[in-house]
């Protein structure tokens, strides 16, 4: 059976690639592999957002929601030079990419790549960047965000991309009635960029 990117421990042989990315303005080179998503380039979505929504700065505390192999992670915590920011995957593949990339971009320090249920209960977030999984299925994908907008710290934000294709004007109005108004920041791609608030 083929992997999925949201496979745990992914069954296919680990080939490594590097791949170019130009995020906020800089450059970047990351390492990805067989069994993550996107492993061929920065994807289309996770581009539209980046480039759709300025960059944090200064401190806080951040999530990216399904991190792959980091390249919002890093980009966060070298934008904001004073952030933490929590990179969670199920896939240990992708979190051990994200190490790899983090420590390349030199903020192996404040990215901490982890499974869903290593981020510490007591930890509330400033802003949650996330292309999320939506092949996981509408019931997991709710489940899910439900789970970490719930730890939304008070007046924090979340970004989301989804596609349009995918339900990205439904889940902005499911997003809304669940208690966390939701508008759309920018449409390109065929995709929508998602602004969630408490």
């Amino acid at each position: 059976m083929a992997d999925h990117y949201f496979s745990a421990e992914p069954g296919s042989a680990d080939v490594r690639r590097t791949v170019e990315a130009r995020i906020w303005g800089r450059e970047y080179t990351f390492t990805t592999a067989t069994g993550v998503f996107s492993r061929d380039r920065l994807d289309i979505g996770t581009a539209v957002l980046l480039r759709e929504v300025d960059p944090p700065t200064g401190g806080g505390t951040f999530l990216d929601l399904g991190t792959g192999y980091g390249p919002i992670a890093c980009a966060l915590a070298v934008e904001a030079a004073e952030a933490q920011v929590w990179a969670v995957d199920v896939n240990t593949r992708a979190l051990e990419l994200t190490a790899e990339n983090a420590a390349k971009a030199g903020v192996a320090d404040r990215v901490h790549p982890v499974l869903p249920d290593g981020v510490p209960d007591d930890v509330r977030f400033d802003e949650i960047w996330s292309n999320p999984a939506i092949h996981i299925g509408k019931p997991e994908l709710h489940k899910m965000l439900l789970h970490w907008l719930a730890r939304l710290a008070d007046g924090g934000v979340a970004w989301f991309v989804v596609g349009k294709n995918l339900g990205g004007d439904s889940l902005q109005r499911w997003l809304t009635e669940q208690g966390y108004p939701c508008t759309r920041k920018a449409s390109a791609k065929g995709f929508r960029v998602l602004h969630v608030t408490r």
